[in-house]
């Protein structure tokens, strides 16, 4: 089993404010990582988000998940990301990356300050332990 959500979120780049297709939730049961499953869930949400005329993605990762979402053609954004959380304006301390929903789209230039909130503030210093499993695919 896997799963990936996308919401329409509004984001200011300098000057330029615009509506994303915002990935986020991408989790894969233990007992099948390796299978390819995240790109597959991935793809299909990129694919609606597509289809609705947005122009870009946007995500937020973790420093070790950054290949694997370069792998997927997504890019990283430079600079300090802005969110917004109950408690006001902060600072993001995961990555961003971006990837473009239409051919020519590229990312415009400035600080980027996401204008929803895209996690509760209580999580932003969230660590998280990992136990590694070996997959279970029919490939293997």
């Amino acid at each position: 089993m896997a799963h990936a959500g996308l919401v329409v979120v509004p984001v200011a780049v300098g000057d330029t404010r615009i509506d994303v297709a915002g990935l986020g939730g991408v989790i894969v049961a233990p007992d099948l990582r390796g299978c390819r499953l995240a790109r597959l869930v991935v793809a299909a949400a990129m694919e609606h988000a597509h289809e609705t005329g947005l122009e870009f993605g946007l995500l937020f990762c973790r420093p070790d998940r950054l290949p694997l979402y370069r792998q997927m053609g997504w890019m990283p954004l430079d600079g300090e990301i802005r969110v917004e959380q109950p408690i006001g304006s902060v600072t993001m301390p995961l990555r961003g990356m971006w990837t473009p929903l239409r051919d020519g789209a590229w990312w415009p230039s400035g600080p980027v300050h996401v204008l929803s909130w895209p996690m509760c503030a209580q999580h932003l210093g969230m660590r998280r332990t990992r136990r590694r499993r070996q997959p279970r695919c029919a490939s293997r």
